[in-house]
């Protein structure tokens, strides 16, 4: 043993299949030989709140996918623990956005490596006016209509292990009948955005990608004490299409119909609208705030 490294805490989702165990379970008995691990597998909520009560200062490990993360995150913000641990990922999800977007390694080797050596730094976490949170990201309009759409195809061709198909269903079956949102949106108490123009979608970034891979808000990081807003007005056919083709490369924010700018505080209201946070579907809304709360996380991030 090796008491320079942190003991573990690793939360895994009981209901995950025999690929997720085969490949933690020898990364796990790696662990073991170098500090102490416990393994708590929780299915439900209530389940992970009573796992992490008693974290007692142990480094809170997240085998699992964005879900999973935003599952312990906020069960620590609910739990009033965010002081007590500092949390580390291990990208076994589907997407593994997050992870992406902030550098962890995607090989799980390698990112096994990082939770064990690496050193915790402050990371910012948005909170709404509902007692949600955000660690990736929030959207709502065209993007939260394929995220409802992909999370049904998701589940369902999980059960072959092609969950991962679900994400580029979602966006097809979303972009066959898009819903244009009129919204009022303030940054920063500045209002932006009338609900006199129509919006295609509107995203607030703490990390820069969704989707198993497209960069909605490039830029953004969850190390600077803001969000990323970017709002799509490219609700005509042909401006659709090429919004959707530079967004895949992450040069959407190049084009004159969409808006980027950032800030804090984010405040939308108007029309009914669906949220999805981090791939957690909410709504129907007609207003949502949205506050970065900077560094109210330890989190274990590559250098």
């Amino acid at each position: 043993m090796n008491p320079t490294l942190p003991s573990l805490l690793v939360i895994t989702n009981a209901n995950a299949g025999t690929n997720e165990a085969a490949v933690l379970d020898p990364i796990v008995d790696r662990w073991r030989e170098q500090t102490e691990v416990e393994v708590a597998a929780t299915g439900s909520p209530d389940e992970l709140a009573d796992v992490l009560e008693d974290v007692d200062g142990r480094r809170v490990v997240v085998a699992g996918g964005d879900g999973s993360l935003h599952a312990v995150v906020k069960a620590l913000v609910v739990g009033d623990l965010l002081d007590d641990a500092e949390v580390a990922l291990l990208p076994l999800g589907t997407g593994n956005d997050f992870a992406r977007g902030v550098g962890i390694p995607l090989e799980c080797d390698e990112a096994a490596g990082l939770v064990l050596n690496g050193t915790a730094r402050p990371a910012d976490v948005i909170k709404d006016d509902a007692d949600g949170i955000v660690i990736k990201n929030v959207h709502v309009g065209a993007s939260a209509q394929a995220s409802r759409y992909g999370a049904r195809w998701k589940e369902r061709l999980g059960r072959y292990g092609l969950g991962k198909l679900g994400y580029p269903i979602g966006a097809a079956l979303a972009s066959v009948r898009p819903p244009y949102i009129r919204l009022d949106v303030l940054v920063d108490g500045q209002r932006i955005v009338s609900r006199r123009r129509p919006i295609l979608m509107l995203s607030v970034g703490n990390s820069s990608h969704v989707g198993g891979g497209t960069p909605i808000t490039p830029e953004a990081t969850p190390e600077d004490g803001k969000a990323d807003v970017m709002i799509s007005f490219a609700t005509g056919p042909l401006a659709r299409f090429g919004y959707v083709l530079r967004m895949r490369k992450g040069e959407h924010q190049e084009r004159d119909d969409v808006l980027r700018v950032r800030g804090r505080v984010v405040w939308i209201k108007g029309s009914k609208f669906w949220c999805s946070a981090d791939g957690e579907i909410t709504g129907p809304h007609r207003s949502r705030r949205w506050v970065v709360h900077q560094g109210a996380l330890q989190m274990v991030l590559p250098k």
